[in-house]
C-alpha cells in the first residue's frame, strides 16, 4: 500500500509539473515569433553599440584628462623660454661687470636693456603696471603700508613702495603705498 501511495504521489507531482508548464507556456504565431527574434536582435545590437559608445567615451575622457595634465605641466613653457633669454642677458652683463671690462655707464645701459626686454615681454603677455601715485587710495589695487602728512588730498597715494600689476584686467599683485593724511595742526 505504501508503494502505491508513493506511485500516486509521483504521478500527482508529474501532473502538477505538467500543468505548471502549461501555465507558463505561451503560444504565438510564427510571424509574432519572427518579430520577437528581430526585436531581440535589435536590442542586442543597441546594447553592443551602447557598450562601444561607453568605451569610446571613457577613452575620450582619459585622453582629455591627459591633455589637461600636459597643458598644465607645460603651459608656462613659452614664457620660460623668453625669461631664459633675459637670464642670458643678465649673466652676460654680470660677467662684463666682474671682469671690470666695462664702465658703470656701460653696465647700467646693459641693465636698462634687460629691463626693457623684460617689460616688453610682460606687456606681450598682458601684464601691465598700475598707475597709483597721486590717485585716491583703492584697497582693491593697493595696500597701504603707512600714512604720511602731505599736501595731496587725504587718502591720495603719495608714494609707491612696490609696484602693483594687472594681468589683463585682473590684479595679480597689489601696489604697496604710502597714503596722504592731513597735516596735524600744532597748537602754539
Amino acid at each position: 500500500m505504501q508503494h502505491n501511495n508513493k506511485k500516486e504521489e509521483k504521478q500527482t507531482a508529474a501532473a502538477q509539473e505538467k500543468d505548471a508548464l502549461k501555465e507558463n507556456t505561451v503560444t504565438i504565431s510564427e510571424e509574432e515569433y519572427k518579430q520577437l527574434q528581430q526585436e531581440a536582435a535589435e536590442v542586442k545590437e543597441c546594447r553592443d553599440r551602447l557598450l562601444r559608445l561607453q568605451a569610446d567615451f571613457e577613452n575620450a575622457r582619459k585622453r582629455m584628462e591627459k591633455q589637461c595634465q600636459d597643458f598644465t605641466k607645460y603651459a608656462s613653457e613659452g614664457i620660460i623660454v623668453e625669461l631664459l633669454t633675459i637670464l642670458d642677458d643678465l649673466e652676460r652683463t654680470t660677467q662684463v661687470a666682474e671682469n671690470k671690462g666695462a664702465s658703470l655707464e656701460t653696465f647700467l645701459k646693459g641693465i636698462e636693456m634687460i629691463l626693457s626686454h623684460l617689460y616688453e615681454m610682460l606687456k606681450v603677455h598682458g601684464v601691465k603696471p598700475m598707475e597709483v601715485v597721486g590717485k585716491p587710495f583703492d584697497p582693491h589695487t593697493s595696500e597701504a603700508l603707512m600714512q604720511v602728512e602731505s599736501e595731496l588730498p587725504e587718502n591720495a597715494v603719495v608714494e609707491e613702495m612696490q609696484k602693483g600689476y594687472y594681468l589683463n584686467d585682473r590684479v595679480i599683485r597689489t601696489a604697496k603705498v604710502k597714503v596722504a593724511k592731513k597735516p596735524e595742526t600744532r597748537n602754539q
